[in-house]
Order: structure tokens, then sequence, then C-alpha cells
């Protein structure tokens, strides 16, 4: 046993600690060494004004009664090679956000401009050709991959619809390379997803995706199952990657220690629109909506004197009824008279956008 840091105090059992200094200085030269992310200037992707609205019908004759607002008035852009976090309670609407972007659901309305192009105007056998450009990788990687389908057949599944032309050995080279890439061996392409753990499914889901060399991905909550030691591995990975191929990413979730470590971009949500969109460390450092305030305040910090702030109370509203005024006003520990007659404004100020009538408090 040897001691480890700046306190004698501490041991522990490893043969890398008898050569602190070797060990210093090889994890700064590695740090020194390691890729930066390039983000360019080109949008990628524009969405404006995207509504998902649902309706309810009753009655014999299916009359539609109402709608469930799901997304509302949702805007944003993304720049290629970077990573927009879209974050917020359960039901707030930011996975329906992700479908909505791929046109995976008839309901989205709205622009949402891949490259230029308004996918939203195109015929399905268009949007078809566009498929492989944006994937989405989902939440549950044992759900989402076929258990009766051996891994080379579920990556390589892709190709068949979008490159039908690649001749078997082809394809078969591609797989390897995708394997690689996502860091399973060459040998796992001949097993069933059940064979392998939580991480190296997700790994397989990726490499589905990324096996069509997307220029979008969009995340779908990717390390909410796995284990703590898992998913910064995932995380890792898919930076890696991000760099190598200089995706964008949307990364759906509601954890925000992962969103600081891997977002440039936030975009907070409430009852499906975005009450918050801000750099990540300006977002951390001085966040302006209260509700933005509130999940900030939720997250466990080790070391650090936790910033106090008013707990929040009650649910979230249901989206079929939502309140009049400032959606979060029946929650919020900040609320004035005004908040519970009118919708705040968008204001945007020094590249945050709010949508609160007493930002800053």
């Amino acid at each position: 046993m040897l001691p480890c840091g700046d306190n004698d105090d501490h041991v522990a059992a490893c043969h890398l600690l008898s050569s602190k200094e070797k060990q210093d200085r090889s994890k700064a030269t590695k740090m020194e060494a390691r890729p930066q992310k390039q983000i360019s200037d080109d949008i990628i992707l524009s969405v404006k004004e995207l509504n998902t609205h649902f309706p309810v019908k009753k009655g014999l004759l299916q009359r539609v009664v109402n709608h469930v607002k799901a997304v509302d008035g949702v805007q944003f852009d993304l720049k290629r090679g970077q990573t927009l976090a879209l974050v917020g309670e359960s039901g707030c609407g930011k996975t329906t956000v992700g479908h909505s972007v791929l046109r995976m659901k008839e309901e989205a309305k709205g622009q949402v401009l891949f490259e230029g192009t308004d996918i939203m105007t195109l015929s399905r056998k268009e949007i078809k050709s566009l498929r492989s450009r944006m994937q989405l990788v989902f939440q549950d990687p044992f759900g989402s991959l076929s258990p009766r389908m051996k891994v080379n057949e579920i990556i390589g599944e892709g190709l068949l619809v979008h490159r039908p032309d690649l001749k078997p050995k082809e394809r078969t080279e591609e797989v390897m390379k995708t394997l690689k890439l996502v860091g399973l061996p060459p040998d796992a392409g001949t097993r069933f997803p059940h064979e392998f753990s939580g991480g190296q499914r997700q790994r397989i889901a990726l490499g589905r995706a990324l096996i069509l060399e997307p220029d979008l991905l969009i995340l779908d909550e990717p390390t909410s199952a796995l284990d703590v030691s898992v998913q910064a591995q995932i995380l890792n990975l898919l930076e890696e990657i991000q760099i190598k191929k200089n995706l964008a990413y949307i990364f759906i979730t509601h954890d925000l220690g992962v969103v600081e470590y891997i977002a440039e971009f936030v975009a907070v949500m409430y009852l499906g629109r975005i009450v918050e969109y801000a750099p990540t460390k300006q977002l951390f450092k001085h966040p302006q909506h209260p509700y933005t305030k509130t999940l900030l305040g939720a997250v466990p910090q080790i070391g650090e004197t936790q910033h106090e702030f008013n707990k929040i109370v009650g649910d979230v509203p249901s989206p079929l009824d939502p309140p009049p005024g400032c959606h979060f006003h029946p929650r919020c520990p900040k609320a004035q008279e005004i908040c519970q007659k009118q919708y705040p404004k968008t204001i945007t100020t020094n590249n945050t956008t709010v949508a609160c009538h007493f930002p800053h408090s």
C-alpha cells in the first residue's frame, strides 16, 4: 500500500503509484497531445418554430377536442462539429424534438433546415436519401437491437438500404472498420446482443448509426442506462468520434453533469418550450431562468459548497392543459402576478436566450 495524493492517510494498492512523478508527466503529455474539437461556422442544422402537437380525439366520430403540445415553437441552430444538449425533466418534450427533427413524427410542423434543405417539405422518397446523414441512437441499447440478429448483421443492416450496390465482401469490410471505430473486437460481429454488457451494446448501437457516415447524430439519453464508469467510457468514445468525423451532436439528457462535459451549448426545455439557451460554461456559471437555477442546484457537487436555491415544488403540469401565463409559474419561487397572466417574451443578452419576466433574479 502506497500513499497517493497530498494526504498520507490516503493509500492505495497499485504498481503505478511507485512512480508518481512519471505518471503525472505522462498524464500532462497526453493532455497536450489530445486533439481538440474543430467547430466550424457552417450551420448544419437550423430549426425554426418547430411544433409537434398531438391531437386528442373523443367520441364515436373521433373528433379532435384538444392537442398535446409536446413541442411548441422550438428553435435553435447547430454548427458542424458542435454538440447541443437538450435538457429538462421527463415529459418536457426533448425526445420528441429529436424525433421531430428527423421527421419521425407526422404531427411535426415548422422549418428544419439541414444544410439549407427544409426536410419538412420533402417527399418520403426524398427524405429517405437523407436518412443516412441524420441518424438516431436510442436510449435503451438492448431494446433497440434485434436479439435474433448477429452484431455484424445489425451494424451492416443500414448498408443494405442505403448502399445496396456494395458487394458482400465490401460490406463486411465496412462492418469491420466500424467495429474498430467503436472499440469492439473483430470477433464481436459473430455474436448476439445478449452476449454483451450494457456498454458494449451501446457501442453496437453507435456502430449501426456510424456505419452510414452521418453528419448529424441525435443521441437520446445514450448513457442513462449505464454504470458511471461505463458512462465515462462512452462519453470519451463519443468525443473521439466527433473529433475524428467532425460530427454534429444533439445530446438529449436529464443529467447536467454529462452536459457540462460534452456540450458546447445547452437548451433547457420545460413543457415543450425552450426556456433558456446558452453556451454551456455561461449557463452553468450564470443561469438566468429560475428553472435552470433549480436544475443546477440539484446537481451533486463533491468538495464544493452547494449553491442554495429554493427547491422546486409540485409536479410538471400536463402539456394537454398547461398553466396560463408562464408555464413554470405554479412551481417558481420567484413568480409574480404578471407571470400568471402573460407568457414572457424571449430576450437575448450576452449569447444567452431566456424566456422569463425576471431573468437574473
